[in-house]
């Protein structure tokens, strides 16, 4: 039992220092004076300061969070209402089939996405732009709000909207004052993770892009092939601080919101 449980912690400790020492690789020479990956010479702000003067970058960054939020924001609006109607649906095999609709594109690789927006786009005669990559990335935002809000609608109890229907209370009540208060915490965290999957996509946003539009992921690919640029460390480094602060909050959140934390 002890050599098991030497291995399993030799084994997590090798998969989290290779998911993460290329990033504290990056981090560090994001401040290398020399200009390169190669030796570090010397400690400077010098590459942070040119990101912040780009003011092209800087309209990238506020692109790139403006899809986040809208596109989050109306896929929490769809998704839940999309919940909600998959939840009154009786029957068992049509609920199934809508479930099995709403987890195509969760199980879909994101290229396969990504090309198959492109051609609808192209089909209908659509410009490439702000509107293709919001309608796309709401599209896959919207499979996840459903199965965040779906298995707390199904945890709600029956009583309280019968309760609410004996008092009088219509529909609109219901869901304003009953439903949707009890669905909150689901539906906080579920905008919160579309919100980081909208910021952080880049295949999906890679295919749908154009107009002279476009967001931090393809921004910092169309550079890097251009040649190392320690400009690209610090704007990636922010990035890994933000979605470092993401998820410590969806981990927060979570962490409030559950029962038996919360008992003890």
């Amino acid at each position: 039992m002890v050599k098991k449980n030497r291995w399993s912690r030799i084994y997590v400790i090798t998969i989290f220092l290779l998911m993460y020492l290329p990033i504290i690789y990056l981090l560090i020479f994001s401040f290398n004076d020399a200009g390169n990956m190669q030796s570090f010479t010397g400690f400077t702000w010098r590459y942070y300061e040119q990101m912040f003067q780009d003011k092209r970058l800087l309209m990238i960054v506020m692109q790139t969070f403006l899809i986040a939020f809208l596109s989050s924001m109306l896929a929490t609006i769809i998704g839940v209402s999309g919940a909600l109607y998959i939840d009154m649906v009786r029957r068992r095999r049509r609920q199934n089939t809508l479930l099995s609709l709403n987890n195509v594109l969760m199980v879909s690789p994101d290229v396969i996405i990504g090309a198959s927006f492109l051609i609808l786009f192209t089909a209908i005669g659509a410009k490439l732009g702000f509107l293709t990559v919001l309608l796309s990335h709401m599209a896959f935002s919207i499979p996840i709000v459903v199965l965040m809000v779906l298995p707390k609608i199904q945890e709600m109890p029956q009583s309280m909207i019968d309760a609410a229907l004996d008092l009088g209370a219509t529909p609109t009540n219901i869901l304003h004052k009953i439903v949707l208060p009890y669905l909150s915490p689901a539906i906080i965290m579920s905008y919160f993770m579309a919100f980081t999957y909208s910021l952080d996509d880049f295949a999906v946003t890679f295919f749908v892009t154009g107009n002279g539009f476009t967001t931090l992921s393809v921004e910092i690919y169309s550079r890097a092939r251009q040649g190392i640029s320690l400009e690209i460390n610090a704007l990636s480094t922010v990035l890994f601080f933000v979605s470092l602060l993401l998820v410590i909050g969806y981990y927060l959140m979570n962490r409030e919101t559950d029962p038996q934390r919360r008992k003890k």
